[in-house]
């Protein structure tokens, strides 16, 4: 069994609410009494400082030091001195091409996958948790040197999932075609549209839909599922998909 642990949000903010408020229980109970102090990656945004400010203020309003990598003069021994890590959102090419650039994509696999501690990913820090990005709602702002992520799960994520609006007018792609012409490609892994609220935990080898909104899953050559939370997505942990 693998001792990865990890929750992976949706959205940091929820309508009504405050930064990371609506999962912060979550986010207790996940990280408990061991963890001390938090590793914060705020590459996904460019005012790094003032991200930095944000997810401090709330992680030791909720009894945890944060500590940003990108005040580290070594960011890699960072990474092998962290307790827990969290990468909050914001553009996902921008965050992958920096997770790139500082050579930490194998370093945060081996703490997380090897030596489990826990990881946290809001949005773009979830996308990234996954095989790959293909199925980001960002912009390619910036051009990473593959679209490969951490892969700490076998399948991707879509977070902030949107339902069709059946009064739009809009007459674009739906998010649910897009996925389907991801699904075109060959030998591509199921996606998870995690809708605004959801959250995913994993623990070893059980997976978890948490949180107040559902999801909705595609697998390859097959019509979509729609899952309320408390779905038992650990079929989902094995390659065989």
């Amino acid at each position: 069994g693998s001792p990865r642990r990890l929750l992976l949000v949706s959205n940091s903010t929820l309508h009504g609410g405050g930064y990371l408020g609506h999962c912060q229980q979550h986010i207790k109970s996940f990280l408990g009494e061991k963890v001390k102090r938090v590793l914060f990656v705020p590459y996904a945004l460019h005012d790094r400082d003032a991200y930095a400010r944000t997810a401090r203020e709330k992680f030791e309003s909720l009894g945890y030091g944060l500590d940003s990598i990108h005040e580290s003069c070594d960011p890699v021994e960072a990474v092998r001195k962290s307790e827990a890590i969290f990468i909050g959102g914001g553009n996902t090419f921008r965050l992958l091409k920096a997770l790139y650039d500082n050579s930490l994509i194998q370093e945060i696999r081996k703490r997380v996958l090897e030596d489990g501690i826990p990881y946290m990913g809001s949005s773009a820090g979830t996308n990234v948790a996954t095989i790959s990005i293909n199925t980001t709602n960002d912009m390619p702002i910036v051009y990473p040197p593959s679209l490969q992520a951490l892969g700490l799960v076998p399948f991707n994520i879509n977070p902030h999932y949107l339902d069709p609006d059946a009064k739009s007018t809009h007459m674009g792609e739906t998010r649910e075609e897009r996925i389907r012409q991801y699904h075109e490609e060959p030998d591509t892994p199921p996606v998870l549209g995690l809708r605004e609220g959801a959250m995913l935990l994993v623990e070893g080898d059980k997976a978890t839909l948490q949180g107040v909104t559902g999801a909705r899953l595609f697998l390859r050559g097959k019509k979509p599922t729609e899952h309320e939370p408390g779905t038992d997505f650990s079929f989902l942990l094995t390659d065989s998909n």
